[in-house]
């Protein structure tokens, strides 16, 4: 019996067919975003995340409640960007205007970006401010008016009632506002252990992720939490696995050398270049070599366990090993199967994109939705039209006519 899935989109600027390449990347600002929102809503995911862009993700999903119903907006979120009180009534206005359809993603981010937002806090230290900020915004949240006292975060108390102005709306989500977020230093996975209520990370293969989601489970279970988990990943499904596997070869041809070179010096060890780098992984290796010697592998090349490929996305060209911009090509059969696979190994979200964002969202749930068990919180109905059936043979030499508009 497989295991119920959340399936969410991708609700950020840039789009286009190939973005990671200013040729394939499309300038999208309101109306387009717009356009985007509703697609998601109406083919029924379960959201969809706002990550970082030129538009801010809290403004950009508070745009969006008129047009939408029922998807949820996972917004994501620097600890620190805004006061948590401030933050926590936005979030109570949110859930108000929108019937309770907030998500927040937890990004702890690097010391370059957060001290571009006034954040000065060591790598270790980051974690510890993140849990009161995060803390005391639930706190907020749920009403409590008393304060905070901690060491990175104060608030005093706040009074309410001496005119109406003063007055907040008060929560909506009655356990809060669902948080979700990825650590995966030691540090990272105690803060989220703490925290979280859904533990992400990138894409790796089924058995090594599920493999990492037990080990931060087994963290939970010290201090007597558990967890759910999801993950995130690139898509790109067809009718069969040749049209697939023919699209990832496309999107690599649309790719630079360049490109690729850039991405692996981005995760190179200290010291090494390129051409010093050796790989104990025989089949990132051969892939390297296929760079270094002036060339991009097949895409076939990129494929590290079965429809699971490490080829040109917006979010990186993994060819040192899966992470963000990792892939599932196939059928929608195979997809399936992937997307089960993961699911019992422990992963009950998917974050999905493919680009065209509104284009390929119409593929997934046309193809994917109606072979998977979903866990939306409403009905999904089956988008797919029945395809005609097969005439019979009597029917073939009695109206040769009508079987040639049928299959037309």
């Amino acid at each position: 019996m497989s295991r119920p899935v959340k399936l969410l989109w991708y609700l950020t600027a840039p789009d286009g067919p190939y973005p990671w390449a200013p040729e394939g990347r499309w300038e999208t600002g309101f109306d387009h975003l717009q356009q985007l929102a509703i697609t998601i809503d109406r083919l029924g995911f379960y959201g969809a995340l706002l990550g970082s862009s030129a538009f801010e993700s809290l403004a950009v999903a508070a745009a969006m409640i008129p047009a939408t119903e029922r998807m949820r907006f996972l917004v994501a979120q620097h600890p620190g960007e805004l006061s948590p009180a401030v933050l926590a009534k936005y979030a109570q206005s949110f859930d108000h205007f929108s019937n309770g359809r907030l998500l927040f993603n937890v990004v702890n981010g690097n010391d370059a970006g957060l001290a571009a937002l006034g954040i000065h806090y060591p790598h270790d230290e980051r974690y510890d401010f993140s849990f009161e900020y995060w803390d005391a915004f639930r706190r907020v949240y749920g009403g409590d008016r008393s304060g905070y006292d901690g060491r990175h975060v104060k608030l005093a108390p706040r009074g309410e009632g001496a005119a109406p102005m003063s007055v907040w709306a008060g929560p909506y989500q009655p356990a809060g506002v669902p948080l979700w977020g990825a650590g995966t230093s030691a540090p990272g996975v105690a803060h989220s252990v703490k925290l979280l209520d859904t533990y992400l990370s990138f894409a790796s293969t089924p058995p090594l992720l599920g493999d990492k989601f037990r080990r931060v489970g087994a963290e939970a279970a010290k201090i007597g939490r558990s967890l759910d988990y999801g993950t995130r990943l690139q898509v790109i499904v067809r009718e069969t696995e040749e049209e697939a596997w023919a699209h990832a070869e496309w999107l690599l041809s649309r790719s630079s050398l360049d490109h690729a070179r850039r991405s692996i010096a981005m995760r190179l060890p200290p010291g090494e270049t390129l051409e010093t780098y050796r790989s104990e992984d025989p089949l990132i290796e051969r892939n390297l070599e296929s760079v270094r010697q002036g060339r991009l592998p097949s895409a076939r090349d990129l494929e590290i366990y079965p429809n699971v490929w490490v080829g040109p996305a917006w979010f990186g060209f993994d060819i040192m090993g899966p992470a963000s911009g990792t892939t599932l090509v196939g059928s929608a059969e195979n997809v399936a199967a992937r997307i089960r696979e993961y699911a019992d190994q422990g992963t009950s979200a998917f974050i999905l994109s493919g680009f065209p964002l509104i284009a390929e969202a119409h593929r997934v749930a046309d193809l994917l939705f109606p072979l998977l068990d979903l866990d939306h919180g409403f009905d999904v109905p089956s988008l797919r039209v029945p395809r005609p059936a097969e005439p019979s043979a009597r029917h073939d030499k009695q109206a040769p006519g009508a079987v040639e508009r049928l299959v037309a």
